[in-house]
């Protein structure tokens, strides 16, 4: 597929765009007190978000360090529909809200000369890996630690905010969205993956069951609840799906690669046998959508342009199942190839051209670093 790239707004026009819509949807939301939990109120559907639904990841963390409260208001403010947290567990077993539990990148440990010595090597999901994990911490011990952001090559403007957050449990964001829905008069949509699960369960810290006892807690376990669930491990989706009614997403990586547990049980299906229309048929039965990769909606070639949608949607709608895709971001470097504008890596594309070729593919959702950014594109779309 190829689009010529047309002249759009800058960061300062969308950042300005989007402080107008954020403002507005403030002032309508209205202040009234409400039950205990926010969640209570207004419960419906995943199936009545807006199409497609604007999914902040890991917040607004095109502009925030992310999986900080920071990040995640920010993402509530411009307007996303659905924000996401990452779950991992630390030490004494409570939910924090990282990408990875190697903490090396997103927090300032490096430079805690009293954790030197927990520098380590792991091998997680197979992959050996250097640095500082969330399991050798206790809670207490990780909230002295300041967020950083991930990647300050790309995104230089964000580190300006190192050292501003604390890391947040996920008890903490449910008090928080509780609070936010209290004041908008709406539930504060979640959406919540378990990292690496099989590895943290054969450390005795299994994930699933201690976020089914938060979720019930705050009135987000039922079929109804403003929470989706979500894991790259079919097997904690199906464990999940045994203890709440939440809505459950299974996330789906390259074709070639096969999910952890399936690699640690001896199942020998890749992501490819999944996406064919009786592997959607067996997530049906127990998940309520599919989080693929864009390049499973439509392809790249080696050159990186895209080439032709694949059937995946239409598959997986036939079964009844939501496709909310990962990730959009807005810098050159994240973007098709046809969609990049000069040299510069780090500059935005075409990234309203982007976001039109996967909405045209009838995606429900999708996943973007940058909310307003995705909120002005759906608009340009038609939502419906």
């Amino acid at each position: 597929m190829t689009q010529r790239a047309q002249p759009g707004p800058g960061r300062r026009t969308l950042l300005g765009a989007a402080a107008v819509l954020g403002t507005a949807g403030l002032a309508s939301a209205g202040t009234a007190a409400g039950p205990a939990h926010a969640a209570e109120r207004g419960r419906g559907s995943y199936r009545d978000l807006p199409v497609p639904t604007v999914i902040g990841h890991r917040g607004a963390s095109g502009y925030r360090p992310e999986h900080t409260l920071g990040s995640y208001q920010l993402a509530l403010d411009m307007g996303a529909h659905v924000i996401e947290q990452d779950l991992v567990p630390t030490k004494d077993g409570h939910l924090v809200c990282r990408h990875e539990n190697d903490i090396t990148g997103t927090t300032d440990v490096a430079g805690r000369p009293e954790f030197a010595s927990r520098r380590t090597t792991k091998k997680v999901d197979g992959l050996s890996l250097t640095g500082w994990f969330t399991e050798d911490f206790t809670l207490a011990e990780l909230k002295t630690l300041r967020a950083t952001e991930r990647i300050p090559g790309n995104r230089q403007e964000n580190t300006v905010y190192d050292g501003r957050w604390e890391v947040p449990t996920f008890e903490e964001v449910l008090r928080w969205a509780d609070r936010e829905g209290r004041r908008r008069g709406a539930p504060v949509w979640l959406y919540v993956e378990t990292k690496h699960p099989t590895y943290f369960r054969s450390l005795g810290l299994g994930l699933e069951e201690p976020l089914a006892r938060l979720l019930r807690r705050y009135g987000r376990h039922r079929a109804g609840s403003p929470l989706l669930l979500q894991s790259f491990e079919p097997g904690s989706v199906r464990r999940l799906a045994k203890l709440v009614a939440t809505p459950r997403v299974v996330l789906l990586s390259g074709p070639t690669e096969r999910p952890w547990d399936f690699v640690e049980s001896g199942d020998p299906r890749t992501v490819a046998d999944l996406v064919t229309p009786a592997g959607l048929k067996w997530i049906a039965s127990f998940a309520q959508g599919i989080g693929p990769t864009l390049d499973l909606v439509i392809p790249k070639d080696a050159a990186g342009r895209l080439t032709e949608p694949t059937t995946l949607v239409a598959d997986a709608h036939a079964r009844g199942l939501v496709l909310h895709p990962y990730t959009m971001r807005n810098e050159n470097t994240f973007l098709p190839a046809d969609f990049r504008r000069g040299t510069d890596p780090n500059a935005y594309g075409d990234v309203f051209g982007a976001f039109r070729a996967y909405f045209e593919t009838g995606i429900d959702g999708i996943f973007s670093d940058n909310p307003d950014t995705a909120l002005l594109a759906a608009a340009d779309f038609g939502t419906r």
